[in-house]
């Protein structure tokens, strides 16, 4: 039977960790979870450690020394799972925006069809976002447009966090070069996955927006998004031209 671990970055989640963590435990389909924190001052560890030690083999929890934003904390993840050689490796946020159930869906996906990367996608069928406020959906929305434009990759929600890789894909991806952290880190995996000929497959999901918490989003996020994507796609070039 595969492998699957669900990664899951927190900081300052403890109003949201221990209800996403009882959906995954009772999925018809065997996860296993990793949780990422970054030193949150709200307690979240804490409460992750009481769950890890109710279920030993299925939830576990890293802890990291300080906030060093999302890319950081996934690539400590994808490290630890890689080293643990599971199959299938999951990312999703922790503020309840992402559907656990559709973990399900996306898993058969991975185990049934021919793609080695499946997408939880906010536009892929249409706009799916409940609760975001304007601003956020047409900021979303068109980083995922741009994306597109600038790469070429035929992805319609780039910056998408609700995604499964193959094993395999992180491995040929090489963590150690990735440029981004915050938002453009996931359009960044999604990219550099298309250009090693990975197959990537969308399935639609509803989005909805957190309720307890705040946004982690920032000016600096943006500006690295719509910047480093030429920078990235500029390197491509290079990239495929040294595999000749």
């Amino acid at each position: 039977m595969s492998r699957t671990v669900v990664i899951i970055p927190t900081y300052n989640e403890l109003e949201n960790i221990s209800i996403l963590l009882d959906k995954i435990i009772n999925l018809s389909f065997f996860f296993h979870v990793l949780v990422v924190d970054d030193s949150s001052p709200d307690g979240t560890a804490e409460l992750v450690k009481e769950y890890s030690n109710k279920y030993k083999s299925r939830i576990f929890l890293e802890s990291r020394i300080k906030k060093e934003g999302l890319g950081k904390a996934y690539t400590h993840g994808f490290y630890w799972a890689l080293e643990r050689d599971y199959d299938y490796i999951f990312e999703m946020d922790a503020d309840l925006s992402h559907n656990p159930e559709d973990l399900v869906r996306m898993q058969k996906e991975l185990d049934n069809s021919n793609c080695d990367v499946i997408i939880g996608s906010r536009y892929v069928n249409g706009i799916n976002v409940v609760n975001w406020p304007l601003s956020r959906i047409i900021l979303s929305y068109f980083a995922s447009i741009y994306s597109r434009i600038i790469t070429g990759l035929p992805v319609y929600d780039a910056t998408s966090g609700f995604v499964g890789y193959k094993k395999e894909v992180l491995h040929k991806i090489d963590l150690k070069s990735i440029l981004f952290n915050g938002y453009a880190y996931q359009i960044e995996l999604k990219f550099k996955a298309f250009v090693n000929n990975f197959r990537i497959l969308e399935i639609p999901i509803i989005f909805k927006d957190r309720i307890h918490g705040e946004s982690k989003m920032s000016g600096d996020i943006i500006f690295e998004a719509i910047f480093g994507l030429i920078k990235l796609k500029i390197l491509s070039y290079f990239y495929k031209k040294n595999k000749k």
